[in-house]
């Protein structure tokens, strides 16, 4: 039977960032991912944009990590030639009512961290989106996109070239605690492992839940929320010249139905947002044309419902259920009953920004298990 030293189940952006950094310093890293090839999930079904940290209550994971983890992208974007722009973006309330919810919200970036936040008016949106319609915004100008995809594989082919193992086709069926290691089985096999970090993305649950019969009920619950997106191609793609979102909703459950200026210069409109039952319901009832532009003709005018075109949706892995109250912090930590597996759950958005802040933070608990 194979052995390893680390073994990182799900290949997404979080997985591969956490390989190439402890594989700088540790040999026999693994990385197991369920589908043909890494990023297929929630990594590369996003809006790709690189955040700020401004929505985050202060001292939390999500704060923390998506700060420090927006300056470590960029370095790590212009360092390995991964596509990306940094255009800043709006957070644009429509009326006046809406613009009394933007101190508190400005001042909870500020005590984030994030840097250069202002409010323009009415005349600062249209300078900036001359497009769009509202009565104030924050202005956030370390808010950027990248190619996701491409920000995933960079990842991986950092850890490949410094040692690390990706093995595809390999959805993990068995977690076995042993005295010194876990032995972990796979669809490509079985190999033990002196440390297990579980970042199975939207499963992460149903990975942790493999430990039943050797520990407690697993605590973890993860309930999928879908959110779909449409694409505005030209002769209307120049409405848009960068980033603006709304208020977030209120429920926490999503930043609300956004505009994304993409680096192949159209824009996209979304994500929606609604609970689902299917991990994997990519497709069922999607959001009509009709309900997207309702949406966004509020802050622009001028979108009309045969300007969009339905592109892909994309899935969070939400801890909070359907009625519950949020928002959820990041977890991130070791199992109550086996120290050497560490579980990282909840990792939605910003989990593309913190990806690199995240790696630090397991490369660290990584060398605490190893000694």
């Amino acid at each position: 039977m194979d052995r390893a030293n680390i073994v990182i189940i799900g290949g997404g952006v979080v997985g591969c960032a956490i390989a190439a950094a402890v594989s700088k310093s540790t040999s026999d890293v693994f990385v197991l991912e369920a589908m043909p090839r890494v990023g297929m999930g929630a990594s590369t079904r996003n809006s790709g944009v690189i955040h700020s940290g401004l929505y985050y209550t202060a001292g939390s994971l999500k704060a923390r990590h998506c700060v420090r983890g927006n300056q470590l992208t960029y370095e790590f974007c212009a360092a390995h030639s991964v596509p990306h722009r940094r255009t800043g973006k709006l957070v644009v309330a429509i009326d006046e009512a809406e613009a009394q919810e933007l101190p508190a919200l400005l001042e909870k970036g500020r005590a984030n961290g994030v840097e250069g936040l202002r409010i323009v008016d009415a005349a600062g949106i249209r300078a900036r989106e001359p497009h769009f319609t509202g009565h104030a915004a924050i202005e956030v100008p370390s808010t950027g996109i990248v190619l996701s995809e491409e920000l995933v594989k960079a990842y991986a082919r950092v850890a490949t070239s410094q040692g690390a193992s990706i093995v595809t086709h390999a959805k993990v069926t068995r977690l076995e605690p042993q005295n010194d290691c876990i032995r972990v089985t796979s669809e490509a096999g079985e190999i033990e492992a002196r440390c297990v970090v579980n970042s199975g993305g939207l499963f992460a649950d149903e990975v942790a839940a493999l430990l039943a019969g050797h520990s407690k009920q697993c605590p973890y619950k993860i309930f999928p929320v879908r959110g779909d997106y449409c694409e505005v191609v030209k002769p209307k793609a120049h409405l848009v010249n960068a980033l603006v979102y709304p208020l977030p909703h209120p429920d926490h459950l999503s930043l609300g139905v956004h505009f994304t200026r993409t680096l192949w210069d159209t824009f996209l409109v979304g994500p929606t947002a609604r609970y689902i039952e299917d991990k994997n319901d990519y497709e069922s009832n999607p959001e009509p044309v009709e309900q997207f532009a309702r949406r966004a003709k509020r802050m622009l005018p001028a979108i009309e419902a045969a300007d969009l075109r339905p592109t892909y949706s994309g899935i969070r892995a939400k801890l909070v259920p359907p009625g519950g109250k949020g928002p959820a912090d990041f977890i991130i930590e070791r199992d109550a009953d086996f120290p050497r597996i560490i579980h990282l759950v909840g990792i939605e958005s910003p989990g593309l920004t913190s990806a690199p802040a995240i790696a630090e933070q397991l490369a660290a608990m990584i060398a605490e298990t190893l000694g």
